[in-house]
């Protein structure tokens, strides 16, 4: 599909918020897939950036600002990407396992800003992945592909290497941990294959694009 990206309309979003360049630029590009009903699926998905903002005590910290719940991605502004503490997010990664209503205490007493919204559900699978900005969309497009009963096979095909592929696990902690374990895997199996792995797909409606 074409690109809905313009540079002017990245700048002026920059110069409308008054927030680090980098969360400016994740407001305009969630509200680009927002836009699209052939990407977010009955409203579906969520984004992210990893970026460093001061706290109330106006110390600068690493936090992960992630589509809060309540938000729109095709109308969302800065103050629905929730900003929460990275460190203590990735701690998490080693526990083998969390219920969702500890990982929901969690993800509320490490918000930067202690009244902005709960942090999508899916704040985990955001935390776990290496890069500084997640796409998470509901692809009419792989929905098609996956969503079949050769999915896997059929991903395969179409994207090789490119893709890396799970069953169906309810959002959350365990849906988390294995997808980076996932991406991880990939990643060690490309270290000879110079060519990137950019989506990981998560069966049952889910696709981020890394």
């Amino acid at each position: 599909m074409k690109s809905a990206w313009a540079t002017s309309d990245a700048e002026a979003a920059v110069a409308r918020y008054a927030v680090p360049r980098d969360l400016a630029l994740r407001v305009y590009t969630t509200r680009l897939l927002g836009a699209d009903p052939k990407l977010v699926l009955h409203g579906g998905g969520n984004t992210s950036v990893k970026t460093r903002l001061a706290d109330l005590n106006g110390d600068e910290t690493d936090v992960l600002c992630v589509k809060g719940s309540g938000w729109d991605m095709a109308t969302i502004a800065p103050a629905g990407l929730p900003a929460v503490r990275l460190d203590a997010l990735k701690k998490l990664r080693a526990r083998d396992a969390l219920a969702d209503q500890d990982m929901v205490r969690v993800l509320r007493a490490n918000l930067i800003d202690p009244a902005a919204p709960n942090p999508s559900v899916e704040t985990l699978l955001h935390a776990f992945l290496p890069h500084k900005f997640v796409d998470h969309t509901h692809s009419t497009a792989v929905l098609s592909l996956t969503d079949q009963p050769d999915g896997e096979a059929l991903c395969t095909e179409v994207y090789g290497k490119r893709m890396g592929y799970l069953p169906y696990i309810m959002p959350g902690f365990a849906l988390a941990k294995a997808a980076a374990e996932a991406f991880e895997r990939e990643h060690e199996c490309r270290r000879a294959d110079p060519a990137p792995a950019r989506h990981l797909h998560l069966r049952g409606g889910c696709a981020a694009g890394l």
